[in-house]
């Protein structure tokens, strides 16, 4: 019919048209087009995984496990991530009715909003903040309320305006520190008043703790759920991706309370049925006997974090110190170049790829995301060339 709109216009839903393209992808495309490349964008370790981890997914398979697991993956796992979390956060969960093992925390992500957002139920988010946080929520049907956080706060969520945010239509808050992309974390004061905030409006609380094990300093994270009176508002997730050199592994959990565990375990059966057993296997292995591994990987993230850090700023532009995760915020309006072209001609013209800071929200513009998941040497050279662009951009 003359004039009528293609087909996939016609038939895709609102929501998605809703949410564009992810803003950092076509750097990524551009970049696998060019030689000689130092890519300081892709949030993945570029460490292996641990040896003892593999071994332990190759024996699962040599041992024909190979089948599907419960829905809620294998207990050995769950009890093992019970007595985990307990350890470190002094927070409990029953690993039979608590605790579900996922496809990624990409996974725990959809399943807690899916699970728990009608349509238009207004969730309250930090930005800048991780890419998939606004698309997830919209696909499930709720309302992003982006409050802005500040360079001079250390990107830090400010509770006031936190409240300040809240309507009646408000059913959640929804936290990711450590983050990315700023490195930035919640001091225990902020998360304090963060924890009296939603027990006073009776909110929800996501609380995507994917980054836990990578903190630095004397900075000591604390699981949301193990603050008074937050273990039954909370889901917490997290994976095992990034702390332990998993990414393409795919394994994840969430963890709540059975009553909000049993609904993400409904949308969940019907859609994934259980995430990889080997994949499952090679998890347990990594709480078991992964320690080590975390500690020698975090050590060496620590002292990539202090060149790049130390370096940027030498450099003028100006960085604050990330306590969290494995990326760096720089703010490079000295430069007088907006972050966009910023990205693009350093990536033409030296061969470094980063992250322009608005692709994670309007707080992040006039920043780009550098992650140092890369080798050191990788870092100095990077900062060599970074340095020569940045000469030739203020001349």
């Amino acid at each position: 019919m003359i004039g009528r709109p293609p087909l996939a216009e016609r038939v895709l839903a609102e929501r998605v048209h809703a949410v564009p393209p992810s803003g950092i992808r076509r750097f990524f495309d551009i970049a696998a087009t060019m030689d000689d490349v130092i890519s300081l964008g892709v949030g993945e370790p570029d460490f292996d995984t641990p040896r003892v981890i593999v071994e332990a997914g190759v024996e699962s398979l040599r041992e024909g496990r190979t089948h599907y697991t419960s829905n809620h993956g294998t207990i050995e796992l769950r009890q093992a991530l019970a007595d985990h979390l307990e350890r470190r956060y002094e927070v409990r969960y029953d690993p039979a009715t608590e605790i579900l093992i996922t496809v990624g925390a990409s996974e725990a992500l959809d399943l807690a909003l899916r699970a728990t957002c009608d349509p238009g139920d207004e969730v309250i988010l930090h930005e800048p903040s991780y890419v998939a946080y606004v698309p997830a929520i919209v696909f499930a049907g709720g309302v992003p309320r982006q409050v802005a956080t500040r360079f001079e706060d250390d990107f830090a969520l400010d509770p006031s305006a936190v409240e300040a945010a809240i309507t009646p239509r408000t059913k959640a808050l929804f936290l990711g520190y450590p983050s990315n992309p700023t490195g930035a974390v919640l001091p225990d004061e902020v998360q304090d008043e963060l924890a009296a905030i939603a027990e006073r409006h009776d909110l929800l609380v996501y609380s995507d703790e994917i980054y836990d094990r990578l903190a630095y300093g004397d900075y000591r994270h604390r699981a949301f759920s193990a603050l008074p009176g937050m273990r039954e508002r909370t889901i917490l997730m997290g994976g095992f991706s990034k702390a332990y050199a998993m990414t393409g592994w795919r394994v994840g959990y969430v963890a709540a309370p059975i009553g909000i565990l049993e609904g993400l375990v409904k949308v969940h059966q019907y859609g994934i049925m259980s995430a990889p057993t080997t994949a499952q296997d090679a998890a347990l292995a990594a709480v078991h006997d992964g320690e080590a591994d975390v500690e020698r990987m975090l050590a060496e993230y620590d002292r990539r974090r202090r060149l790049l850090v130390d370096g940027l700023n030498a450099l003028g532009l100006d960085t604050f110190e990330p306590r969290g995760a494995f990326y760096a915020f720089p703010r490079i309006t000295s430069t007088r170049l907006d972050d966009e072209t910023f990205t693009e001609r350093l990536l033409s013209e030296e061969r470094v790829a980063v992250v322009p800071g608005s692709a994670f929200g309007p707080s992040g513009a006039g920043h780009v995301r550098m992650c140092y998941a890369t080798s050191y040497a990788g870092l100095e050279t990077a900062l060599e060339r970074i340095g020569r662009f940045v000469e030739r951009a203020r001349a």
